[in-house]
């Protein structure tokens, strides 16, 4: 008896979270003797839980290209939790609403706590008896899930970083007098974004002269001094610094802002790290200085994506969408790197309950020079992950996405 698929995405959107999306559509109705109609929840499993999806074999193939190249997240996203205790309500009424789609295959493209969805609806499949198969496709540009060598997403971001960054850099060098940019990117806890930045360099000594990650502390004598030594080099000096870099004692730079202000929930209004990195060395050495904030264009950039980060996004949801049909459930589709000197790449899949809720780290040993730059190893690692480009579908002389 065929069963029908149900897909849905979850937190940040990346510049190919809808490649994959497109991955679970292409190879669904592959397999028309298994499968019938692929369903879409309308922002996630939050939606569902409104009854909120729409019927995906509708889009025509034209509109399936596009979905392809189309930026942020389709179907729209969400960032809920599922309860953690079994007896919720929540868990039945799940379940009735898939059992009246008559659901068979369940896949939820995300990252950390779309993981953490999967695990909890595959355990509770498992305890009520049902047949359901939940398998998680990864995606984000923070590149920070474990047991896979790298996320759908993190490619095209540290592609659009090391552009973006290159570019800054050749904007800065046209003048004479001394000044520092700081370049703010996305990372709260783990720095592979903010490494991409090394892939900007043109030469060794090249600006960006330093990379802070959130790996190592952050110290303000020592960044003010590697400034100044900079400068009396060089006209113009380029900083990249993650949004979560942090002091010694776990304090976050951005909460050193004496302005920091409290919203109506009583919550903290931090200034970017890189708005208080820019006041300090101003008020220190008195050079030009600005701050750049990267911000979500590393995620929603749809000029400037990478065609091997699509080709690897379409492949893992279609690895998940076979092992769903082969019987698997409770798993996530990971990358296996081969190695050797050329970039080989085979899917596999990996317990879900070994990936939800943990976080991969950059590699304390490629930091290097005291926390401020990264070895030659991340670079071989990122760039077979940033090449290749896409061309975007245009009307107007500009990118023509899909809609819902």
């Amino acid at each position: 008896m065929k069963k029908n698929i149900i897909v849905g995405q979850s937190g940040g959107p990346t510049a190919v979270i809808n490649a994959s999306l497109y991955g679970i559509l292409k190879e669904g109705l592959n397999h028309r003797e298994q499968v019938g109609s692929v369903y879409g929840m309308i922002h996630g499993i939050e939606g569902f839980l409104r009854d909120d999806y729409m019927d995906l074999t509708t889009l025509s193939d034209e509109d399936k290209e596009i979905l392809k190249l189309t930026p942020a997240a389709y179907l729209g996203s969400c960032r809920f939790k599922l309860p953690e205790d079994f007896n919720s309500v929540i868990y039945p009424s799940l379940f009735q609403k898939f059992s009246r789609l008559n659901i068979g295959y369940f896949f939820y493209i995300g990252g950390n706590d779309s993981m953490d969805t999967v695990s909890k609806l595959s355990r509770y499949a498992s305890k009520s008896g049902s047949d359901i198969r939940f398998i998680g496709i990864p995606k984000t540009i923070d590149n920070d899930l474990i047991l896979t060598d790298h996320t759908p997403g993190y490619g095209s971001a540290a592609k659009y970083v090391a552009n973006t960054v290159r570019e800054i850099v050749m904007d800065a060098s046209v003048y004479q007098q001394k000044a520092v940019t700081i370049v703010e990117l996305m990372g709260r806890h783990a720095g592979w974004l903010t490494a991409a930045a090394k892939l900007a360099r043109k030469y060794e000594g090249d600006n960006p002269l330093f990379i802070y990650l959130p790996e190592s502390d952050f110290d303000m004598d020592s960044f003010i001094r590697n400034i100044e030594t900079a400068l009396e080099r060089q006209p113009n000096v380029i900083v990249c610094v993650s949004e979560g870099i942090s002091d010694s004692h776990g304090k976050f730079i951005c909460e050193y802002d004496d302005e920091a202000r409290l919203d109506s929930f009583g919550h903290k209004m931090l200034t970017g790290c890189g708005k208080v990195l820019e006041n300090f060395v101003r008020n220190r050495l008195g050079v030009k200085v600005r701050s750049v904030e990267l911000n979500v264009c590393q995620r929603c950039s749809a000029a400037i994506i990478s065609e091997t980060d699509i080709k690897e996004a379409i492949l893992a949801a279609s690895h998940g969408v076979l092992a769903a049909l082969e019987g698997q459930t409770g798993k996530m589709t990971a990358f296996r790197r081969t190695s050797g000197p050329a970039y080989e790449l085979s899917c596999m899949t990996v317990d879900v309950n070994d990936v939800c809720n943990k976080e991969k780290p950059f590699p304390s040993q490629w930091i290097t020079k005291n926390g401020t730059d990264i070895g030659q190893e991340f670079l071989d690692y990122a760039l077979p992950l940033i090449q290749g480009n896409v061309i975007q579908p245009e009307k107007d002389g500009l990118p023509v996405f899909l809609y819902r």
